[in-house]
């Protein structure tokens, strides 16, 4: 039986596209078979989450645990598979995923959007200036 006695992050990095979730020493522990032991990092240091899609990017990546002279690796796959990790994990990574961030996303297809709109608006200026009737009518279906 494996479960998550502890999972901290050392830091957390966010940035446009990812969260990383930073791992040290004494920040995560498992309890394997009711024996502790600690995250040590030899391997795989970091948990990666994408922003858009809200899933683990990083799932091949190797994670060490020590328990005295004993040394277990588990995969994120393995990790993905305890509820209470998921549990802590999306805890973890919700203030990420608030609207705050959405909002950001928002206001550029806004934006992007009235530009379109703007570039369509000059083409029909165009093709009436041109007397282009085929490409007036065409521009004029797209608002």
């Amino acid at each position: 039986m494996i479960s998550v006695k502890m999972l901290k992050p050392y830091y957390i990095k966010a940035d446009d596209q990812y969260v990383r979730i930073i791992l040290a020493y004494q920040y995560f522990s498992v309890l394997i078979d009711k024996q502790l032991y600690q995250f040590i990092p030899i391997e795989a240091k970091e948990f990666r989450i994408n922003r858009r899609t809200r899933q683990v990017e990083n799932i091949g990546s190797r994670f060490a645990f020590q328990k005295g002279k004993d040394v277990v690796y588990m995969t994120m796959t393995e990790l993905m598979t305890l509820p209470d990790f998921v549990q802590q994990l999306d805890h973890i990574v919700s203030p990420y995923y608030s609207e705050g961030f959405n909002q950001g996303e928002t206001e550029n297809l806004n934006i992007i959007e009235k530009l379109e709109k703007a570039n369509v608006q000059r083409l029909i200026d165009k093709a009436l200036d041109e007397r282009d009737e085929k490409s007036f009518r065409e521009l004029v279906k797209l608002l």
